[in-house]
């Protein structure tokens, strides 16, 4: 498929010029890092959108032409400044996105026409959500959908699909008239729900207040858990008690852990972890989507966004688990608890030699959860699907992707098909916040035990 020549645009007594590029690499990455840093919201610090992280992509051959992933990105500048960009994809397939559209091409496919290839917008293999449309403002945010929807249409593309965006993306999405979809994630959040004013804690450190119950001196406020014990009492006796034999039966079968971030990351443990991760792939059937050559780039331009857990018995690693970090924020020395917003951790990649009982749970979320508390990391993201995350944590959070069909008919097919989705999806967040895992507070604002 042919790459546009660039276009100008003027806008608002601005000139614009567009640029469609097949590489990354045609962006320069102090550019390209410093309008995602200028993103409104935390997301400006997820290492999914780093220059570095979609370069390795292609440059490792796992997000190529070769594997369905065929680069467009697509820049926006206003003289030599780079004001609007974002990392489109045409796919051949749907998979690698957690988004799923199946049904929308196999409809195509018994109509006689063509659903790939389609347009994309989202980190390869990456279920994160977080920034799309890196721009200077909301109008040029908005300005670059608009293009992005006139090169799709000018290609003749079936469709356009931006998945896991921020807020400021689903406006500008909204804006332009594209369709919204609704999904699922589990996240966990470091804050105790239910904490009394009694409880030894600095005023400097209470977050925000909930309340003051009536008739009782206690006063509900959060913080962040000063350890897994005091996590593990805001949650119901059932879940805790869960929790601690799941704990129990790996510590029992003589597994231990370490950690290693970043730079102390040894060659030997990336080793160990591709292993791991290879070897869980191909368990499931699947070759992995991601190249050893990809994990060794991660370990030269981007070791600090790295988390490794090793579990070991009798002295022998078994089994990996790998946490993506945001490289931003710090928590204050001699501080307890105290979290600068911007940090976050997400549960990514795992892999084991050998089985042992509850040992998924412990390296990918115990483990984690437990460093989170230990480090001031205000959230941990489950990653895509799992309603057993909940039984650990990790709630409900709505995610949202956009969405134009360049078919009219297929496109009216669609929005009645999402408007019912989206009814569904409304009363599953609904059941699933009836299950919370929290202990409840009484009334009079006391936590049964």
């Amino acid at each position: 498929m042919r790459l546009n020549p660039e276009k100008h645009v003027k806008n608002n007594s601005n000139d614009y010029v567009i640029r469609v590029l097949d590489s990354p690499l045609q962006v320069p990455a102090a550019d390209w890092n410093a309008l995602l840093a200028a993103q409104p919201g935390d997301g400006s610090l997820n290492p999914f959108m780093r220059h570095e992280y979609l370069a390795a992509m292609l440059e490792s051959g796992s997000a190529t032409a070769q594997t369905g992933w065929t680069a467009r990105f697509v820049t926006l500048s206003e003289g030599s400044q780079l004001v609007g960009a974002c990392a489109l994809y045409l796919k051949d397939h749907s998979y690698g996105e957690y988004v799923f559209d199946h049904a929308w091409a196999n409809a195509y496919h018994q109509h006689g026409l063509p659903y790939y290839p389609k347009a994309l917008v989202a980190p390869p293999f990456t279920p994160v959500p977080g920034p799309r449309l890196l721009a200077r403002d909301a109008a040029t945010r908005t300005l670059l959908v608009k293009a992005l929807l006139a090169w799709c249409a000018e290609e003749g593309l079936s469709s356009l699909h931006l998945l896991f965006a921020s807020d400021a993306d689903v406006a500008a999405c909204e804006e332009a008239g594209l369709m919204l979809r609704h999904n699922v994630q589990f996240h966990w959040t470091n804050k105790s729900p239910l904490v009394s004013e009694s409880d030894s804690v600095r005023p400097e450190l209470v977050e925000g207040r909930h309340g003051t119950s009536t008739g009782s001196a206690r006063t509900e406020v959060a913080r962040p858990f000063r350890d897994f014990d005091d996590f593990l009492m805001s949650l119901s006796q059932e879940k805790r008690k869960k929790i601690r034999q799941e704990r129990r039966k790996v510590l029992e079968a003589g597994v231990r852990f370490r950690w290693s971030l970043g730079k102390d990351i040894s060659a030997a443990d990336w080793d160990f972890f591709y292993r791991c991760y290879e070897r869980t792939y191909y368990e499931h059937g699947n070759a992995p989507y991601l190249s050893r050559d990809f994990f060794q780039r991660m370990q030269g331009t981007m070791p600090e966004n790295w988390l490794l857990f090793v579990a070991e018995r009798d002295g022998r690693p078994i089994a990996t688990s790998l946490i993506a970090v945001s490289a931003g924020g710090t928590k204050a020395e001699g501080q307890l608890g105290s979290i600068t917003p911007t940090r976050v951790a997400y549960g990514r990649y795992w892999g084991a030699l050998e089985r042992v009982d509850c040992l998924h749970f412990e390296a990918c979320y115990y483990q984690p959860l437990q460093w989170c508390m230990e480090h001031g990391y205000q959230r941990f993201e489950g990653g895509a699907q799992g309603e057993h995350k909940m039984a650990r944590a990790l709630l409900p959070v709505k995610t949202t992707s956009a969405h134009w069909l360049a078919h009219p008919a297929f496109a009216d097919a669609v929005e009645r098909f999402l408007e019912r989705e989206g009814e569904g999806m409304a009363g599953y967040m609904e059941e699933l916040e009836r299950r919370n895992p929290f202990r409840q507070a009484e009334p009079g604002g006391h936590a049964p035990s």
